[in-house]
């Protein structure tokens, strides 16, 4: 699986820092801010949490996000 397999959710918090997240991959999170800056990390913090996968012997997990209302 590569970072392309995988949908982005981007948001906003309350403090106006920008998340830009991977929701099925537990902690692939990039928190900027702005929502250039938090897109353009997450590759990276994908490509970090994929080599600890790699590394364990470990698939990454499927993608099921289901975008609705968007």
């Amino acid at each position: 699986m590569s970072f392309a397999d995988y949908k982005v959710v981007l948001y906003r918090q309350e403090d106006g820092a920008w998340v830009a997240e991977i929701p099925a991959i537990s902690g692939c999170y990039a928190l900027m801010p702005t929502r250039e800056e938090a897109l353009a990390e997450l590759p990276d913090v994908f490509e970090m949490i994929a080599e600890e996968y790699r590394e364990r012997g470990s698939p990454l997990p499927a993608d099921t996000t289901e975008v609705v209302g968007a």
